[in-house]
């Protein structure tokens, strides 16, 4: 079993996880924070917008049942990559949109379904950054809408990719 990471930011992560635990092939999906100047930072601290990092999920996921092409799809496909200030009602730069690639192979397939949306006339905000340390969220971020039995507000499917 080939089991891989990637990361994506995509506004607050508690829809993302949403989204990317339905699908078959993920093992699992922790919310969390990467991409700031601070180590072990808190959900208070990142709200804040002080400490640079992006709200993000960490997909834990078998290459042999699920693609990261696929992965990155599905991420393109719940969110509004063309918003630049933040993801729906949630303004401020935790919420940017924003993949973490692992290796080459990640930066390139992101890269090409970056160029794929702007050739269908889509002005991406999506930004990529090479992998850095991951923080996982507190707890009670975990596992959020299915813990609390409600729907995404901020996130909802809309299929892009054939």
């Amino acid at each position: 079993m080939s089991n891989s990471k990637a990361y994506f930011a995509a506004g607050c992560f508690w829809g993302v996880e949403y989204y990317f635990q339905k699908e078959n092939g993920v093992k699992s999906v922790i919310s969390g924070y990467m991409g700031g100047h601070i180590s072990n930072p808190s959900y208070e601290i990142v709200c804040s917008g002080n400490s640079g990092h992006l709200e993000v999920v960490e997909v834990i996921f078998d290459e042999n049942i699920i693609s990261y092409e696929k992965l990155a799809k599905l991420f393109f496909e719940i969110h509004d990559f063309t918003q630049i200030n933040g993801q729906g009602p949630d303004i401020g730069t935790q919420y940017l949109s924003a993949i973490f690639y692992t290796d080459e192979n990640q930066k390139n397939i992101s890269q090409n379904l970056i160029v794929e949306l702007e050739k269908m006339g889509y002005k991406v905000a999506t930004t990529l950054y090479p992998e850095v340390t991951f923080y996982k969220a507190e707890d009670y971020h975990q596992n959020y809408y299915n813990r609390h039995n409600k729907m995404p507000y901020c996130h909802r499917y809309k299929k892009i990719f054939n």
